[in-house]
């Protein structure tokens, strides 16, 4: 364990499986105390072990606002702080532009950007107490720019880059730093579709997590808003 993280928390949203699980992988492997949350905590118990005086587990369903509010609280009586929030949960269900499918886009909406909202909201007095807060949301490239048909996902994103930045704006003040991590294709099921390039050749997930720790410990006086990670040469503006 790395000593100068040994006192932090961080809870990662998602974390069974992907790169929600990669993402918890790496800030064990550093010292972090964790409190993991995913639909099943069977999932979490293979990959970790029992809870201990390093990890607690949550039920958390993204579309369950309650189980937001027990994770939350469960986490601070079992830890007494919060320093960091993952937002990494996500639905990739694809909604094209012409279809009519209202209940699809409700279940986008709830999973990509009601939940890492409601998230924030409950975690936000206690990464303000920590004083060097840090809230990284994964989003995507999708948020950034268009280069597919799926206009449900690509909204959802776009919307999770205004949470961030407000965020970032509302928070500054009491030391949270918010940042916006945007992976093109990632070596995970979500992009078991594609064949625009081999899973070789995409990000893989222990990557992006030590990402996701660079953005959690830079200092307050060097925060990144956005962290654009390319698998495919593209011209970013």
């Amino acid at each position: 364990m790395t000593a100068g993280n040994s006192g932090r928390v961080a809870l990662v949203t998602g974390a069974g499986r992907g790169i929600g699980l990669a993402i918890a992988q790496e800030l064990a492997a550093n010292g972090y105390r964790l409190s993991l949350g995913a639909r099943s905590v069977a999932a979490l118990e293979a990959a970790f072990g029992p809870e201990n005086e390093q990890f607690h587990y949550a039920s958390f369903d993204a579309y369950d606002p309650a189980s937001a509010e027990a994770w939350v609280s469960g986490a601070v009586e079992r830890f007494g702080r919060i320093d960091a929030l993952i937002n990494n949960a996500g639905l990739g269900e694809r909604v094209a532009l012409m279809d009519d499918n209202d209940e699809a886009l409700d279940r986008l909406f709830a999973v990509n950007v009601k939940a890492p909202l409601r998230m924030t909201r409950l975690c936000m007095p206690h990464l303000e107490k920590s004083g060097t807060g840090r809230i990284i949301n994964i989003v995507s490239m999708s948020g950034k720019r268009v280069r597919n048909a799926f206009v449900g996902y690509n909204m959802t994103k776009f919307a999770v880059m205004g949470l961030t930045h407000t965020t970032r704006h509302v928070a500054w003040d009491k030391g949270v730093r918010a940042t916006a991590i945007c992976p093109s294709f990632v070596r995970t099921e979500m992009s078991a579709y594609t064949n625009k390039v081999t899973p070789d050749e995409m990000i893989q997930p222990e990557t992006l997590a030590s990402l996701v720790r660079t953005a959690i410990e830079l200092p307050n006086t060097a925060a990144m808003a956005e962290m654009l990670v390319n698998c495919r040469l593209e011209d970013m503006l």
